[in-house]
């Protein structure tokens, strides 16, 4: 199943309401597994204030998930496809 990993970082809205953000991450959640999908939030520091890692089964439901998320106001999203080490290999083993 693709792996996908959301680097987030509050607007203005998300960081003025953050004693919020734990609930705002269950309904994210839940709202991940209604469409099919997992979705790991964790808070972190530096230039990113949350990453979520998150498996799909294809990037029409991440991209889904990422819009519904974005359009809730709270938070700013960039997100990487990603392989993990055994997909990675079949990869390059098939370079030329």
């Amino acid at each position: 199943m693709p792996h996908y990993i959301s680097l987030g970082k509050w607007t203005d809205q998300g960081i003025k309401n953050v004693k919020e953000s734990p609930k705002r991450a269950d309904a994210v959640t839940a709202l991940a597994n209604k469409l099919g999908a997992k979705m790991e939030i964790f808070y972190t520091m530096g230039r990113y204030d949350i990453v979520a890692i998150t498996e799909a089964a294809n990037d029409e439901i991440a991209n889904q998930l990422l819009l519904e998320i974005g359009r809730l106001g709270n938070v700013r999203t960039e997100t990487l496809k990603a392989w993990t080490v055994s997909e990675g290999t079949k990869i390059v083993a098939k370079l030329q």
